[in-house]
């Protein structure tokens, strides 16, 4: 019985040799690859594949965090083999039920071993609620934000503390991300998604205030009333920029200041 993969690195030449791997092996067929946590996210669940080779360190969303949030959004998990350059990973690769990892780079009989070990896994296996449970939580236990993000500024890459984050915001696929205080710049983002910057920062200090913008709660220095009921959000940036709460969080917007 043939088995459907789908293959996620951020790296090409990683997808091509782990593509040409499977290609030769016996009934594997490669319906889809992607290059990102979030494009994971979306081909797991549009081809509903048997396995994912899937890459542990990727920007954004991370192959851990690949796993949470599909178990967020309720999709059911397909076999995986987590793909690293670093075995320190293996242990984790096994606590949230992975058929196996493999090390970069790829070895020929390994990938076989692996797609083996997919086969014996029991067809149509399903976790149980309290063990999905139990892998929410470990899996936010472990997550880390980076502490320094990368921004594109006048021909420089900069990387800046998450703390001096003031606001990012979305306009065209572009990610603008702004820092605060009168010393600070103004660069894009690698981050192709609001989400996927979003699931890089630290829950406790951003908000996704609207839907093309997300802020540092630490870093709005006045809340604003606004026309009908609605609110703006004065930053602490050198042009104390003025940001819109959206209608639907501005409920969200009473409970962090108690208004």
């Amino acid at each position: 019985m043939s088995l459907s993969a789908v293959i996620v690195d951020d790296e090409q030449l990683a997808r091509d040799e782990l593509a040409y791997l499977l290609k030769n092996a016996e009934d594997v067929e490669v319906v889809a690859q992607g290059k990102n946590g979030l494009e994971a996210v979306n081909l797991i669940k549009e081809h509903n594949p048997d396995v994912v080779f899937l890459d542990v360190q990727m920007p954004g969303l991370d192959g851990f965090g690949v796993i949470k949030k599909l178990l967020d959004k309720k999709i059911p998990l397909p076999k995986i083999v987590f793909a690293t350059a670093f075995d320190q990973y293996a242990v984790k690769a096994f606590e949230v039920n992975a058929v196996d990892y493999l090390l970069k780079p790829f070895d020929k009989k390994r990938v076989a071993q692996s797609i083996q070990k997919a086969r014996a896994k029991q067809s149509g296996e399903v976790l149980p609620a309290e063990k999905i449970d139990a892998l929410v939580k470990m899996l936010e236990s472990h997550k880390q934000p980076a502490v320094k993000i990368m921004l594109k500024a006048m021909g420089r890459m900069f990387l800046v503390d998450q703390k001096d984050i003031c606001y990012a915001w979305i306009e065209d696929g572009v990610i603008t991300v702004v820092t605060g205080g009168q010393a600070g710049i103004e660069g894009q983002s690698n981050c192709r998604t609001l989400e996927e910057l979003l699931d890089s920062l630290d829950p406790n200090l951003f908000w996704r205030a609207h839907r093309s913008y997300l802020v540092n709660i630490n870093r709005i220095r006045e809340v604003v009333p606004w026309f009908k009921s609605s609110y703006q959000l004065r930053m602490d940036d050198k042009k104390q920029t003025e940001v819109p709460v959206s209608r639907a969080q501005t409920k969200r917007l009473r409970e962090l200041f108690g208004m």
